[in-house]
């Protein structure tokens, strides 16, 4: 897998990122089928490549259709919590990076993007835009500064295989 250099990437990031000890949203749009192993290295793979410790994040945030026991058992293995969001919540969420395919199977222009600004709460920003890691989306938020983490955010574009990234 490869990474988007933050000098080509579509969103600008001018600072590195600020330890938010427990308070990241992580977003995830998987195919279905994705085993749990895939989407656990998805994950930490946008979170290295996007300098984010693990230890920052406090929650996953997916489709409520995709929050099953995969994404439960890889969010419980790292202590994590879960949120999921209908897809009329995901599709009112403004995100830089709406796709038309994700809108027709999913019901909402946004999953990764979207959930992780919705579960990082008010005053969320983007601290890695949607990545595409083979079949996994991540992208990552936090919350305004001094803003309690509500269990679960738009700044810096990510890592991912620019390959496999699809347009719009």
């Amino acid at each position: 897998m490869t990474a988007t250099s933050p000098a080509t990437s579509p969103l600008r990031h001018d600072a590195p990122v600020a330890a938010h000890r427990g308070r990241v949203a992580v977003g995830v749009g998987a195919r279905n089928g994705v085993p749990g192993e895939e989407l656990d290295r998805a994950i930490l793979a946008a979170l290295a490549a996007a300098g984010v410790p693990r230890g920052d994040v406090g929650v996953l945030a997916t489709l409520d259709r995709r929050a099953g026991a995969t994404l439960t058992a890889v969010a419980a293995r790292h202590g994590w919590a879960v949120r999921s969001f209908r897809a009329d919540q995901l599709a009112a969420v403004p995100v830089p990076h709406p796709s038309a395919r994700v809108a027709s199977a999913a019901g909402t222009p946004s999953v990764a993007e979207a959930a992780a600004l919705l579960a990082a709460g008010p005053g969320a920003r983007l601290i890695l835009a949607k990545s595409v890691w083979s079949r996994v989306t991540v992208a990552a938020a936090v919350g305004g500064e001094g803003d309690e983490f509500p269990g679960g955010g738009a700044g810096r574009a990510g890592p991912g295989d620019p390959g496999r990234r699809r347009p719009g």
